[in-house]
């Protein structure tokens, strides 16, 4: 099986398998789990943060960083109406924070300053209190897209004149650091809280850890343990962050190299839309006439993708799938459609 279905869908290497076993533990949630406290020290100095805490998913780390901007009672984020936490989810900010959402539309999954500034609310006892704005490091289902870092400043300053919180959601940020060089830090050190995932193209099974001042991260806590996110040993999983942090950030590069051969081999097939001068890192996106029939058939030759929205198809690479397998799922493709 070829799978392009995400890169949420990496198995952890032997090698990764044996710093697993090997991790030194402790009781994560007495602060004594030497692991964890090693993974969370060098997140938080990579992001440019002062700490940070360790929790089972990056969907929790969207959950407990609106919590803990968002006022329940009509505090209102600004986001991209793609963004994970309007459509992943699962209605999360609104039950959990009683957050607002207000979506706003920009190409491949961004949008400037000039567009945060038009959604910002004025004072008034009558709307939504303006509040957050999250922003996606790369963009998800808009195809692997990276936000400009001048963009990113323009928007956040943009947030911080109306007295605005930021938070960065960055499940793929190493992507994004990988493809323009630009340190981590200088993405995520503007925001307030910003995160970073292990289980998307670093490969590990389980973990993302969110970063922020002590005061939020101390806060952060609380919140871990009222929605059950507290372990125990959890230095298992996190060696497996330690490792993809020393040993598949680079690798990254192949993720990439791999999606632009995925596109270039796609645009060359009668009934596929797609232009693969825009693919940027490891998110492929394209068009075609029957999205879930192509899904189907593909399924049945061994190759998945995802059908992500009318007439949109999504394929992921990731560590998991080496260059033959592209060279599959291209063929595989061009034979359903013939």
């Amino acid at each position: 099986m070829v799978n392009l279905y995400s890169d949420t869908q990496t198995r952890p290497t032997p090698a990764m398998r044996r710093a697993m076993a090997e991790a030194e533990v402790g009781d994560e949630q007495k602060h004594a789990d030497p692991t964890v406290i090693e993974l969370c020290e060098r997140v938080a100095d990579l992001l440019g943060h002062e700490a940070a805490v360790f929790l089972p998913s990056g969907t929790m780390c969207n959950a407990i960083a609106f919590r803990l901007h968002i006022r329940p009672g009509g505090d209102e984020v600004i986001l991209h109406r793609t963004a994970h936490p309007i459509i992943a989810e699962a209605g999360g900010p609104a039950s959990i924070s009683g957050a607002v959402l207000c979506p706003v539309d920009g190409e491949r999954g961004m949008f400037d300053a000039a567009t945060l500034r038009a959604h910002v609310r004025p004072a008034d006892r009558y709307m939504p209190r303006s509040r957050l704005v999250s922003l996606e490091q790369t963009t998800n289902v808009t195809g692997g897209h990276i936000w400009p870092l001048e963009q990113m400043r323009e928007v956040v300053a943009a947030a911080r004149e109306a007295g605005m919180r930021a938070h960065l959601d960055g499940a793929r940020l190493m992507n994004a650091v990988v493809a323009t060089g630009v340190p981590a830090r200088d993405w995520a050190g503007m925001f307030d809280t910003a995160w970073l995932d292990f289980t998307k193209g670093l490969g590990a099974p389980v973990g993302a850890v969110l970063a922020g001042s002590r005061e939020l991260i101390d806060e952060a806590w609380r919140y871990k343990q009222m929605w059950g996110g507290s372990m125990r040993q959890a230095g298992i999983i996190a060696a497996a962050g330690l490792y993809a942090l020393d040993h598949h950030v680079d690798r990254l590069a192949d993720d990439h190299a791999n999606a632009r051969a995925l596109a270039e081999g796609l645009a060359e097939i009668d009934g596929i839309e797609i232009d693969a001068e825009q693919v940027a890192t490891n998110i492929v996106v394209f068009g075609c006439r029957d999205p879930a029939g192509l899904c189907a058939e593909l399924e049945r030759a061994g190759v998945q993708m995802s059908q992500i929205g009318p007439g949109r198809v999504r394929a992921v690479t990731h560590l998991d799938v080496d260059r033959a397998g592209i060279d599959d799922a291209i063929a595989a493709v061009c034979a359903a459609l013939a």
